[in-house]
């Protein structure tokens, strides 16, 4: 067994249930290059490494989410921050609360390849637990703070996440994933997203972790008949980071709009992973990724799409669009479209390319020079995923956020 999956194995302390699947994780190991979904995610360096439980509390500077509203939950190294947490005035319709609270936490899909889900389903401790009600228009965003910063050891945390929308209900989610100082961590998180007939789900993820953290998470959605699922993603950062967004469109007339920025510099890995699954009718799936690898960063893009037997008039939409500013970065795109219904649209597809030698003429005989052009030509690049994002001050967030990351890239 691998040094990362004894150090975990050495913190559990839960019933049978969790038992079973620690053993499951263990008896399958990490996955390797033999399998189809990690073969360009590499885990031989990670499975060297050992990880401890996070310790206790930890003093982090309150300016550092002063700017993030209240209802806002943070949590420091995997750990709930009561002094940092703001619920604010208690929202009529919106219940937020704790992994303990939740009911029962929906099942996850289990996978030949789902290790980091098996070992959340055994070590998962904390989490948060947010019920809208039926009817309810909640207008506030509710933001989850994860913070992660220098502690006494390399630890690792297992969060689960439960969200439930009832029937009509409407609600914005903002993740940030940010981190106060230097560290090398690892965050395996699951967030489980149930979304009932007619309602309306907004979310975003913004992620800007340390160049040394690890972080494997994985989103399970589910939409019922009418439902709306809109969500953005920025990647920005992290040694290594994994994101399996699973989402499955249950009900007929369900729609889903799922955009992202993937950037990869220095020697980050940035790994998406969408399986969009369509299984009623007339739903509907437009996905907008753009990535961008400079310096040794590597991106990995994986589309799939799924229209099931029955899902008749689907129409599923996919665009991976990419850039290179280096001779030294790499991206791997893979668009997947499998059909198994009539009367569909579908379309996928996936570029990696350079920036346009034209455009940067253009602008450098208007006297713009080298770095400023590639930097200008880069944003424009990547801001069309950011358009579904109607509230003004969420996406000046994301825009923050973006340019922070496009100001470190050495080839823009």
């Amino acid at each position: 067994m691998s040094a990362l999956l004894d150090s975990l194995a050495a913190g559990f302390d839960g019933d049978a249930a969790r038992r079973a699947s620690l053993d499951a994780a263990l008896a399958a190991g990490l996955p390797g290059p033999r399998s189809e979904s990690w073969k360009y995610t590499s885990l031989r360096a990670l499975e060297r490494r050992s990880f401890a439980v996070p310790s206790g509390d930890i003093d982090v500077d309150p300016a550092l989410v002063a700017a993030i509203p209240a209802p806002r939950i943070v949590f420091v190294n995997g750990r709930p921050s009561a002094a940092l947490s703001d619920v604010g005035a208690p929202i009529p319709g919106l219940s937020i609360g704790t992994l303990a609270d939740a009911d029962a936490l929906p099942d996850i899909e289990d996978r030949a390849d789902a290790v980091f889900a098996r070992l959340n389903g055994a070590l998962a401790r904390d989490g948060v637990s947010i019920a809208v009600a039926t009817g309810a228009q909640i207008e506030a965003p509710v933001q989850l703070v994860f913070i992660g910063t220098l502690a006494e050891a390399d630890s690792a945390w297992h969060l689960r996440h439960h969200v439930t929308l009832g029937e009509r209900a409407a609600l914005t989610l903002v993740e940030h994933h940010l981190d106060a100082g230097a560290h090398r961590h690892l965050d395996n998180t699951i967030v489980s997203l149930r979304i009932a007939d007619r309602a309306e789900l907004r979310h975003v993820r913004l992620q800007q972790r340390d160049t040394g953290a690890t972080s494997m998470l994985r989103t399970d959605a589910e939409l019922q008949t009418a439902s709306v699922y809109t969500r953005v993603d920025v990647e920005a950062g992290s040694a290594l980071s994994r994101h399996e967004l699973d989402v499955r469109l249950l009900g007929d007339a369900a729609r889903l709009t799922a955009n992202g920025v993937l950037l990869a510099t220095g020697r980050a890995h940035v790994d998406t992973r969408l399986g969009i699954r369509h299984v009623a009718r007339d739903t509907a799936c437009e996905l907008k990724w753009r990535g961008i690898g400079d310096a040794r960063g590597r991106v990995v893009f994986h589309g799939g799409i799924t229209i099931d037997v029955g899902a008749d008039g689907t129409d599923a939409r996919l665009s991976n669009k990419n850039l290179l500013l280096s001779s030294t970065a790499e991206i791997d795109t893979q668009p997947v479209l499998v059909i198994h219904a009539d009367e569909v649209q579908a379309a996928h597809g996936a570029t990696v390319g350079q920036l346009d030698p034209g455009a940067l003429f253009y602008l450098r005989a208007r006297g713009l020079p080298q770095v400023d052009a590639q930097r200008l030509l880069t944003a424009a690049f990547v801001r069309e995923p950011l358009s579904t994002i109607a509230e003004p001050a969420l996406r000046a967030q994301a825009e923050t956020v973006l340019e922070r990351a496009l100001a470190g890239l050495a080839g823009a």
